[in-house]
């Protein structure tokens, strides 16, 4: 697996900074070259042209801005938009945003419609990947013999999803046995993971073991396995909102990128080394080593479902996005996808 490559950020003086921050939010704003003549006049204080053109000029030095093809204007590089990202303050939505997005948030679909917030509030393209149901932290096992043939079998996880599978099992007046061997079956699996069951039984494989563990050994071989074949589920929402992005109008590029999410599990690992911390996280198209990724950004973050099984959430779009809005409402909407249980 490739590694996220995080290049250093100079560190800037108040004027430098001040000159890139407001450079960057034109950039955003028009989608073009960005002239000293506008940056002067954008400033919260008063510079003259020429001091600003020196500034601009420092900037470029640093890596932070390149000139455009055959304009006189400046954009931000990958290394300046990172070192405007990083001197963003933390915010939050404000109360109304809150209650917009919480309206939209169904718990029917809440993966779907997490996805449509974030395209239809960001115009950037929302995507979900979901919990790997290995990762859940089981809370209760049962038996239950529903006919002569057929053992209905009852996982329970700690975030209430349940997984039921029924099992050719020939029996009749067992319910007792089936009770006592739910019982026994409760000390090794209650507060383990899917995952860890599976090693568990699969290191004795060669042991001779109860019928309890048959039993429960035929369950697991029902539920898929997430590291072994299991597909990762990325849900995305219509790419359609992609298609307003002027950096989109070249039909390479948004092939690029629909090629890039068909690969589902290289995007899921990229995202799962953004998230250092339990914060949104952005990475852009030099960090993530895949070339269908160039000149585009990611803003992630994780949430968590009780029992400690972790999905992320987040939009995938040009580079030139506006962060200020795009990094507290990510945030936001894994914090609601982390109080709904089954997401």
């Amino acid at each position: 697996m490739a590694q996220l490559t995080r290049p250093h950020e100079p560190l800037l003086t108040q004027r430098q900074a001040q000159v890139l921050s407001v450079l960057v939010g034109a950039y955003v704003g028009d989608a073009a070259p960005v002239a000293s003549e506008t940056v002067a006049g954008l400033l919260p204080v008063r510079l003259s042209p020429a001091s600003v053109r020196t500034t601009l000029g420092e900037l470029h030095e640093l890596g932070l801005l390149e000139k455009a093809h055959r304009s006189a204007g400046r954009i931000p590089t990958e290394l300046g938009l990172r070192a405007f990202v990083s001197a963003l303050p933390e915010r939050e939505l404000a109360p109304y945003e809150k209650r917009e997005v919480e309206g939209h948030l169904s718990r029917d679909g809440v993966a779907e419609s997490a996805s449509r917030v974030l395209t239809e509030r960001t115009r950037q393209l929302g995507f979900v990947v979901p919990p790997r149901l290995d990762g859940v932290v089981l809370r209760n096992v049962s038996f239950v013999r529903v006919s002569r043939e057929r053992v209905l079998a009852v996982l329970v996880t700690e975030g209430g999803r349940v997984f039921r599978r029924l099992l050719e099992e020939p029996g009749r007046g067992d319910q007792s046995e089936l009770d006592r061997m739910a019982t026994a079956l409760r000390e090794r699996v209650v507060g383990r993971t899917l995952r860890a069951v599976r090693d568990q039984l699969l290191a004795e494989a060669a042991a001779l073991r109860s019928q309890a563990d048959l039993l429960l050994e035929r369950v697991l071989r029902s539920i898929p396995n997430g590291e072994s074949g299991d597909e990762v589920d990325l849900v995305i929402d219509t790419h359609l909102a992609l298609l307003d992005q002027p950096e989109f109008r070249d039909p390479e590029r948004i092939r690029g990128l629909l090629s890039a999410l068909e690969e589902k599990e290289r995007l899921a690992d990229v995202v799962s080394q953004m998230l250092e911390e339990r914060r949104p996280a952005v990475a852009f198209g030099g960090d993530l080593g895949t070339p269908a990724l160039a000149r585009l950004a990611v803003v992630a973050a994780p949430y968590g479902l009780a029992g400690g099984s972790v999905g992320s959430v987040g939009v995938i779009g040009p580079s030139r996005m506006d962060y200020a809005r795009v990094i507290p409402l990510v945030g936001y909407v894994s914090r609601l996808l982390s109080e709904v249980r089954d997401a």
